[in-house]
């Protein structure tokens, strides 16, 4: 069986079933602080192949970028990627779903002044029918960026795990306007939706849109706190 993963449906590579099981046994033995000492038969044994598919699988791994792999006497020092384990965390998503159903995250943050190219981009008739159609109402022409740190902002992460209501990428004018995915949330209570663009500038601020201004409606000033709830589509 060949050790090159297949594509996903997103067009992302991801692994075959035994390439998971290899990432899974190096993680549960630790190897997501520090190395673990194995050889390729060892691996091999744990998780029910040959020592030659297990070295096949490790080095395809490595080309892949996520495990690492140095020599240590006559076996090898086996470390996995911070990559590896958003994959993992990705398995683990959607065996939850299966079994728990749909995520719910509740964070607080800080409000924040943006870039203001909100406006701009929602302002988009690409955009505007699409959030309209799915979202069931069409947006304030422009965002609300809440500012996260700490504990907020590793939860806020987990959303591009997550299924959301998908908003298409477009052409337009010459340019190219990029997708994004949107959540069902709650900012102090309100209804409104998390948006998450498949590009960003930002690593520790969210976007949120909903009917009307999210600062008018709760009266919002920079710097004040706001808790939020999400849940999974």
């Amino acid at each position: 069986m060949p050790a090159t993963p297949p594509a996903s449906e997103n067009g992302r590579p991801r692994p075959k079933g035994e390439a998971l099981a290899v990432l899974k046994l190096l993680a549960l033995a630790g190897a997501d602080h520090t190395p673990v000492v194995l050889t390729s038969r060892e691996v091999g044994e744990r998780i029910g192949m040959s020592q030659q598919a297990a070295d096949r699988y490790l080095v395809a791994l490595e080309r892949r970028g996520l495990i690492t792999r140095s020599l240590a006497q006559r076996r090898q020092r086996l470390q996995v990627t911070p990559a590896a384990m958003d994959l993992l965390r990705a398995e683990y998503h959607a065996y939850h779903r299966i079994f728990e159903g749909p995520a719910k995250l509740n964070y607080s943050g800080k409000v924040a002044s943006g870039l203001g190219e909100g406006r701009y981009y929602l302002s988009q008739p690409g955009y505007v029918v699409q959030f309209s159609e799915r979202l069931g109402y069409t947006p304030y022409p422009g965002t609300l960026n809440v500012r996260l740190s700490g504990d907020a902002l590793r939860k806020a992460s987990l959303v591009s795990h997550w299924t959301g209501i998908r908003i298409d990428g477009f052409q337009a004018s010459g340019r190219t306007f990029g997708g994004a995915t949107c959540f069902a949330a709650r900012m102090n209570g309100k209804a409104c939706h998390l948006i998450h663009p498949d590009r960003t500038h930002y690593k520790d601020v969210v976007e949120f849109v909903a009917a009307d201004c999210l600062r008018d409606r709760l009266h919002l000033k920079d710097g004040d706190t706001v808790a939020l709830e999400l849940e999974e589509s």
